[in-house]
């Protein structure tokens, strides 16, 4: 049986005889096969072990901590991936050396590109961590959860700040048209919706900061992280950003052994190599049936792990980024965009009325009801001013509340 160990070196593989071996025999094995010590061993299903900084960090880890506990209770089996942190250093074994030249093979000009290409695990990202406004993750995870049961994909762009620290701060998330199915998301961009959405952000004082998809019950039976398709989409999403910390988040529901059902949210960069390899074109992008999900193809050779491939294991691709949650400054209570379920002008006078004791403006803090606004407002002076009364807290110039009111009033 083959076992996958991501440790902060990369992934590596180790061969054992089956799941009904221990804790302490696969350790034993990780040592004779990877070459590091079993006292120097912390292993775990949790991927937030690699985050781990200290030695009590360490041990929060406890489901691997019995040696004699089997690795079927852990629901590990053949191609599973188990997660290592390590003291000290070691040794990683690298490329066989070929010599050029007269004494060996010539080398092409594609090979010398290739051999730079070298994809390893980039060990740590670009940002701090990733804190979710509470009130717009649950309103993401609530619609994926209760009406679209987790039977199709759905996505949306995350919108908020990122602080001096490099801490990302998610504050609301815009779903965009789109098409979902059971393996792929068809994310059907309207720009000229886009453009309200980045301005109204621009008056909130955010901007985008990642991109957010689910994992349908059907993939969380699949042996990957992320599929080939995701890793294609969301590296396009990182690239097009610009942004060194652009987030990349995943929403999962997992089923346990006892047959009950929790909803994760993961969080991840692309690597920068991932990145720069998709810039410059190295990914193949159209996916046949038969294709592996787990692995991603180039149209070159790379070097992995001291092999020249065409096939890159996806999670080489990963960085894990920690999650936090904040009680952000919008609400999330106004129906959102793009759903089964068209907003109407009633919708508008339902949410105003439900609170006709607040400020107008405190009424109006919720990015899904300034969306609904900014389709009938100009775009380049109306949307920024509406938003930044919102961001500031300032109370509403008449002229728009006039607007508003007088749209409720239309049903």
């Amino acid at each position: 049986m083959l076992l996958r160990i991501r440790s902060r070196d990369g992934l590596e593989r180790v061969t054992v005889d089956g799941a009904h071996i221990t804790v302490a025999e696969l350790k034993t094995i990780i040592q004779s096969q990877l070459r590091i010590p079993v006292e120097s061993q912390t292993l775990s299903t949790n991927q937030n072990l690699l985050l781990a900084k200290s030695p009590s960090d360490l041990l929060q880890f406890t489901d691997m901590a019995n040696p004699d506990r089997p690795l079927s209770s852990l629901n590990i089996s053949h191609g599973s991936i188990v997660f290592l942190s390590y003291d000290g250093e070691r040794n990683v074994r690298g490329p066989s050396f070929n010599p050029a030249g007269s004494f060996g093979r010539k080398m092409t000009m594609d090979d010398l590109i290739a051999k730079q290409m070298r994809v390893t695990r980039q060990e740590n990202p670009h940002c701090e961590s990733v804190s979710f406004d509470r009130d717009c993750a649950d309103a993401f995870q609530q619609y994926v959860n209760e009406t679209l049961a987790f039977a199709v994909k759905r996505g949306g762009f995350m919108y908020g700040t990122v602080l001096e620290d490099k801490r990302v701060e998610v504050n609301f998330i815009y779903e965009p048209p789109q098409q979902g199915t059971e393996e792929v998301l068809y994310i059907l961009r309207d720009e000229e919706e886009e453009k309200l959405v980045d301005a109204i952000a621009a008056g909130l004082g955010m901007k985008k900061v990642g991109f957010i998809f689910t994992q349908t019950i059907m993939q969380n039976k699949k042996d990957y992280t992320l599929s080939n398709r995701e890793v294609l989409q969301a590296v396009e999403f990182h690239a097009e950003s610009n942004m060194e910390e652009w987030v990349t988040a995943v929403v999962k529901l997992e089923v346990s052994e006892e047959g009950s059902a929790a909803i994760h949210f993961e969080a991840f960069q692309m690597s920068d190599m991932c990145v720069r390899l998709f810039k410059e074109g190295w990914f193949e992008t159209e996916i046949a049936e038969g294709d592996d999900p787990k692995l991603s193809k180039m149209k070159k050779d790379v070097v992995v792990g001291g092999k020249d491939v065409k096939e890159v294991d996806n999670d080489f691709f990963l960085v894990v980024v920690k999650i936090l949650d904040h009680q952000g400054p919008l609400s999330s209570t106004f129906p959102i965009e793009n759903r089964t379920t068209q907003v109407t002008m009633r919708a508008l006078k339902s949410h105003l009325n439900r609170s006709p004791s607040l400020p107008l403006v405190k009424r109006i803090s919720d990015f899904h009801l300034l969306l609904f606004l900014a389709r009938f407002l100009d775009l380049n002076s109306d949307v920024p001013a509406l938003a930044q009364c919102v961001q500031a807290q300032t109370a509403v110039p008449e002229g728009y509340k006039l607007l508003i009111n007088s749209m409720a009033e239309t049903v």
